[in-house]
């Protein structure tokens, strides 16, 4: 695994960039990183409630929700999701929440 650096802190990253183990991407620090490489100005609460509810769904199930999951939950529409996050779902939101690179249809 490669590693980066943000805000002081190393990470290890996979071959796509997506944090080597869970419980260190749940800081600011890897929020930042994410952040910056999808080209988010800044985080807002919709980002952040993405972002959790990703998190609890992954710490329930072990896996990613799939997108009509993550959409009914927040109640965002896809559009909005793909607004938020440039890369989309699976490659940006579930990347900045620390999740592991999702291997169905996020």
């Amino acid at each position: 695994m490669a590693t980066i650096e943000s805000g002081g802190v190393t990470f290890e990253v996979d071959e796509d960039g997506f944090i080597g183990n869970y419980e260190d991407g749940k800081c600011d620090e890897w929020r930042d990183y994410v952040k910056n490489e999808e080209g988010i100005e800044e985080l807002t609460e919709e980002h952040l409630k993405v972002i959790t509810v990703l998190q609890e769904y992954y710490e329930k199930n072990g896996i990613a929700p799939m997108v009509r999951v993550l959409s009914k939950v927040t109640g965002f529409k896809l559009k909005h999701i793909y607004e938020l996050f440039p890369s989309g779902p699976g490659k940006g939101a579930c990347k900045m929440a620390g999740l592991p690179k999702p291997t169905g249809c996020v």
